[in-house]
């Protein structure tokens, strides 16, 4: 999941108090650093799945140049490096902190040489200079822009003829509990997702969306899809606890007023670290969510 732009909403500047910027600026690096925490843990809890997509690009040739558009903390770029010895990667996103947490990863890995990050504002119609890419990866980072149809002609322009564009999707945030918890207000998860997805249908339109017709309409030619399943439960069981207390926290900023009382306090039940319902106790949880990947060529 390696988006750039908060799930988060309603976080206004104060009305020239200089305590509220600073407060706001604390949220904001506060907010940056909870996500490059998830974004770990979604690439530590889904490293098979990700290794499974990449295989399977229909593929002409090996890669030599990859973009990772949207990269987050490096996800696809460390996937894609791997898949392919051979290859160099630009990665780009928004945050700065997340390129320099990515490119201490490439340094840790031995891999800096490898490695290129660019901030850029993806939704700017003036890119930099990608170069001439043979593929162009983009993971849960195209439903965030605000003018798509422009940012796909960009990508097109940008590929090698010949090249290939892989645009891949969750659908939404990842359930983690059984249907039947928790035990004082089963479904809840149900409830707190049917939130989100209101929340994100008028906040990110193109969340969800089948990114094929809009990919043939920005001149590429659709050579594959395919949707993987995710169901990942004794593997990585100490990360999915931690990963769904962060995915839950996140999630709670942005529906805690569309929830019931009691089903706000049960969540803040699960979301409690330290107390006896926090889903870092639980042993039944697991990553249970659909990836959908596009491989469309120029």
């Amino acid at each position: 999941m390696n988006q750039t732009h908060s799930h988060d909403h309603g976080h206004g500047h104060g009305h020239g108090a200089q305590h509220d910027h600073h407060r706001e600026h604390d949220h904001q690096e506060y907010d940056a650093d909870v996500q490059a925490e998830v974004l770990d843990l979604d690439a530590e809890v889904l490293a098979e799945h990700t290794a499974s997509i990449t295989a399977w690009l229909p593929l002409r040739t090996e890669p030599r140049h990859i973009v990772d558009l949207g990269c987050g903390t490096g996800a696809g770029t460390f996937a894609l490096l791997d898949r392919f010895p051979d290859a160099r990667v630009t990665a780009v996103d928004t945050s700065a902190g997340h390129l320099q947490r990515l490119d201490a990863k490439a340094r840790a890995r031995g891999v800096e040489e490898r490695v290129r990050t660019v901030r850029a504002d993806l939704d700017s119609p003036d890119w930099p200079d990608l170069g001439s890419p043979d593929l162009v990866w983009a993971s849960a980072s195209m439903h965030h822009m605000a003018r798509p149809d422009r940012a796909l002609r960009s990508v097109h322009d940008a590929l090698a003829p010949g090249g290939l564009f892989a645009v891949v999707e969750l659908a939404g945030f990842p359930r983690f509990l059984p249907e039947d918890a928790p035990e004082d207000r089963p479904g809840l998860e149900a409830r707190v997702h049917a939130a989100t997805d209101r929340f994100h249908a008028e906040h990110m339109p193109h969340r969800g969306a089948d990114w094929g017709p809009m990919l043939t309409a920005a001149g590429f030619t659709v050579e594959g899809e395919r949707t993987i399943s995710v169901d990942t439960g004794d593997s990585h069981r100490e990360a999915i606890g931690r990963y769904a207390l962060s995915v839950l926290r996140r999630v709670r900023t942005a529906v805690a007023g569309e929830l019931s009382p009691e089903d706000l306090a049960a969540l803040d039940r699960l979301l409690d670290a330290d107390g006896p319902h926090s889903v870092l106790r639980r042993d039944d949880l697991a990553v249970r969510t659909e990836r959908t990947v596009w491989a469309a060529r120029r």
